[in-house]
């Protein structure tokens, strides 16, 4: 089984921590990690594109000129899509772009991304996120102190915590997530993975 240091925020090792082979130590599937981010990116798809046809833009329904007689081509309508501001023909209109992964994928594909993290040392285990205050200016230098790149993923417990919560918002490249709500979108958009203890426990107890 994979084992970690378990660091303090001063990045000295405080213990070791023995993490999930099926979580930790799982074969990398790059099919599941490119499908789990494409449904993510799909879900957060707005779909709001939107284009109006004949029967919505503004115009008179008379016609325009008689039928015959005048040597021009017929024509019955201003709106009609031939002409300037008329209506669009087979144009973009609101829709929903989710579908539904089946959860034996999102799974596999979140072992495969937290596997690939500890495969390329790129996750690190803290002790617990216990900061002085909630100043940005402290979580920065934490965050500096841990030897961490300019984008991370924060992974806390789920147990409230305010002082990280403020001092990691108003930092640019920086995410707070519960062990909930970690995503495969996240460990990839994330240079480094920095886990409490407790959710490095959790995840390995959910995801086994």
């Amino acid at each position: 089984m994979p084992m970690v240091e378990v660091l303090d925020l001063n990045n000295r090792k405080v213990g070791d921590l023995e993490l999930s082979d099926a979580v930790f130590g799982a074969e990398v599937k790059e099919h599941l990690i490119y499908e789990s981010v494409r449904h993510y990116m799909a879900c957060r798809r707005q779909g709001s594109a939107s284009t109006k046809t004949r029967s919505e833009v503004a115009g008179s329904g008379k016609k325009l000129w008689r039928q015959k007689g005048t040597g021009r081509a017929r024509m019955g309508s201003v709106r009609s899509p031939i002409w300037r501001k008329g209506g669009t023909v087979h144009g973009p209109r609101p829709r929903d772009y989710s579908y539904r992964l089946p959860r034996k994928m999102q799974l596999g594909a979140l072992r495969s991304a937290l596997s690939a993290k500890l495969r390329d040392g790129e996750l690190k285990v803290v002790k617990e996120f216990t900061l002085a205050d909630h100043r940005t200016k402290t979580m920065a230098g934490v965050l500096k102190t841990l030897n961490t790149a300019a984008t991370v993923l924060l992974v806390d417990n789920g147990v409230d915590n305010r002082n990280l919560d403020l001092g990691s918002r108003n930092l640019p490249g920086v995410k707070l997530a519960l062990t909930r709500e970690v995503t495969v979108y996240d460990l990839l958009k994330h240079k480094h993975v920095v886990l409490s203890e407790e959710a490095a426990r959790k995840l390995s107890e959910a995801l086994a």
